[in-house]
């Protein structure tokens, strides 16, 4: 939005597609926490009268799983706002022959800067998530990335973008207040929900300034 108002105003804006977005950012933690804290609730009971350390040893290996089809939901959501960005650019820019496709080089490329990117990168989050929320048994790790997950295919089978930090943020917040209120840590959520609300419109800064950056290189070198 910030590097396209930048280029031509604010009627660059399709409203629709802009409302769609931003409504999705709001309902996607909100889905998240409550299919995880219908399942918690659901597997809670169905698991009740079993021994604690059978049903870990149970949810240990059905990590596995969830672990996958979240996985496959965050590629198959997130890496596809990337694809759409940079086949958008090569039609644009008529490298794109034929009827606009994504080529396959982009997708290799997308979803493998973001392995790597997961991969070697971002551990603070992955303890943020894991820990400093709430404290996360298997049983509430597997209901957490179920919830996720069926969020994440919902949204990608109807086309609009979610992020997939949001959603795993609301499962995991559910999955906690499951259990009691107090065990999720509050204070670092309500940081978060912060971080959620300021980096949206710095990241329309930073584009449009990138923009007049571009803007401005591309008039001295000619």
């Amino acid at each position: 939005m910030g590097a396209g108002v930048a280029h031509v105003g604010i009627h660059a804006i399709v409203w629709g597609g802009l409302g769609k977005t931003a409504g999705a950012i709001v309902l996607s933690p909100v889905t998240g926490l409550i299919l995880a804290l219908l399942l918690m609730l659901a597997v809670s009971w169905a698991f009740l009268r079993m021994m604690p350390s059978h049903v870990d040893v149970i949810f240990r290996r059905m990590q596995f799983v969830s672990a996958s089809l979240y996985s496959l939901g965050h590629g198959g959501n997130d890496a596809q706002k990337t694809m759409g960005i940079i086949s958008a650019l090569l039609a644009a820019h008529g490298r794109l022959p034929g009827a606009f496709h994504v080529p396959f080089w982009v997708v290799i490329s997308c979803n493998g800067a973001m392995a790597l990117g997961t991969l070697l990168g971002g551990w603070r989050i992955v303890r943020t998530m894991g820990s400093r929320i709430t404290r996360l048994t298997p049983m509430q790790g597997v209901c957490a990335e179920t919830a996720g997950s069926i969020t994440l295919f919902a949204a990608t089978s109807l086309g609009i973008p979610v992020s997939t930090t949001h959603t795993i943020t609301g499962a995991i917040v559910g999955v906690g207040a499951a259990r009691r209120a107090t065990a999720v840590r509050w204070s670092i959520t309500q940081r978060i929900f912060i971080a959620w609300i300021v980096t949206m419109p710095s990241a329309a800064i930073i584009g449009a300034l990138c923009y007049e950056l571009a803007n401005l290189v591309a008039r001295f070198t000619g």
